[in-house]
This record gives C-alpha cells, sequence and structure tokens, in this order.
C-alpha cells in the first residue's frame, strides 16, 4: 500500500492501494457506486447504458473482492488524501485455457479528478499486480468514442488487436468496440 509515486503525482496525496479488505466496506462501496453512477450518467463507456444501481455495485465489488482473495483478480482504488477518486480491476480469464491471461474490466476516475494522472496510476497499479501474479497477457475492451482511455491505454503499451464496428449499442447510438491487450510475458 506504498503511495504511488512510481506511477506520478499529479494529484497531490495520490495514493494508490489495493482494496481487497475494502470490498465489502459500506463507506468504500457507497463511494464507488457514486463515481460509476456518476460517470455512467454523463455518458461514460463502463458497460451500463444507466446508472448502475447501489445493489448492482455492491454485487460486483464483492464478486470481484473474492476472486481477488482467491488470487484470480486485482482491486484498486485511488485516493486523494482521505477521498475516494478511482476503483479499477481487472479478473483472471475462468476457462481453464485462458487462465494464465485476465481482462482489465474497469478502471472509473470521478470527474472532478479527471485529467490529473488518476487513471495512469491505477492502470499501471492494475499492470503491476498482474505482473506480481504472473498474469501473460492482460486484454481489455473500450467503446471506440473513448479517445481518452485508448490514448492511456497505447500510451501504458496496449495494443489494439481487433475492433467489431457499430458493436455497441447505447439506445440509438452504435459505437466500435475495440479490444486491446499488453503481453506481460516478456518481462517489460
Amino acid at each position: 500500500m506504498a503511495p504511488a509515486v512510481k506511477y506520478g503525482r499529479l494529484m497531490t496525496g495520490l495514493r494508490i492501494v489495493d482494496a481487497v479488505d475494502r470490498f465489502d466496506s459500506d463507506l468504500f462501496v457507497g463511494r464507488a457506486h457514486e463515481i460509476l453512477a456518476g460517470l455512467v450518467a454523463d455518458g461514460a463507456a463502463l458497460g451500463w447504458v444507466e446508472p448502475p444501481s447501489a445493489d448492482e455495485v455492491t454485487a460486483l465489488l464483492a464478486e470481484v473482492g473474492l476472486a481477488a482473495l482467491a488470487g484470480d483478480a486485482a482491486l484498486r482504488a485511488a485516493y486523494d488524501g482521505s477521498d475516494l477518486v478511482g476503483v479499477g480491476y481487472w479478473r483472471r480469464y475462468a476457462r481453464p485455457t485462458h487462465q494464465p491471461h485476465a481482462d482489465l474490466e474497469k478502471v472509473a476516475v470521478d470527474g472532478a479528478a479527471q485529467g490529473r494522472g488518476v487513471g495512469r496510476a491505477l492502470t499501471a497499479a492494475l499492470v503491476d499486480a498482474a505482473r506480481e501474479r504472473g498474469i501473460e497477457v492482460l486484454t481489455l475492451d473500450a467503446r471506440g468514442d473513448n479517445d481518452r482511455a485508448l490514448t492511456l491505454y497505447r500510451s501504458l503499451g496496449f495494443v489494439e488487436y481487433g475492433r467489431l464496428a457499430d458493436f455497441v449499442a447505447v439506445g440509438e447510438h452504435r459505437y466500435d468496440k475495440v479490444f486491446c491487450a499488453l503481453d506481460l510475458r516478456g518481462g517489460s
């Protein structure tokens, strides 16, 4: 639970912590819900069309937290001082033939904290956790119009390996689904 100095300190007091011991904390889950629901309400590409309910976020974090306790996921939280400003996680693939690999499923930064290095620090910490757990390839998918996220992922070494045109449906709008991967087998 060291400070995020190696990830960059654009935000005063920014620290990234392993949140596996917080996934069932009402305070943590409540603030994570606020962040996720607020981002989705503002049109963020996080997998929901409508803002998730508190129960949905509680269930999601419990599932990820339990997987993290079993070594099959990593859950990280970004704090500015004592304020939770971001959450992110990856989960190992369940298929036996895919278990050396994991999928970065969500990286969410409160709107007020965006553009200050939180997403980069959070994603870098998740990549480090994947390396530490022996993950060989870390994958992700992003909505094609999410230029900020795609730029961030590319800057951290993720490479686009595919795209499904007009795959993501949000009401009447359609967006590409972009697939990216970071190969960790080279030890880089």
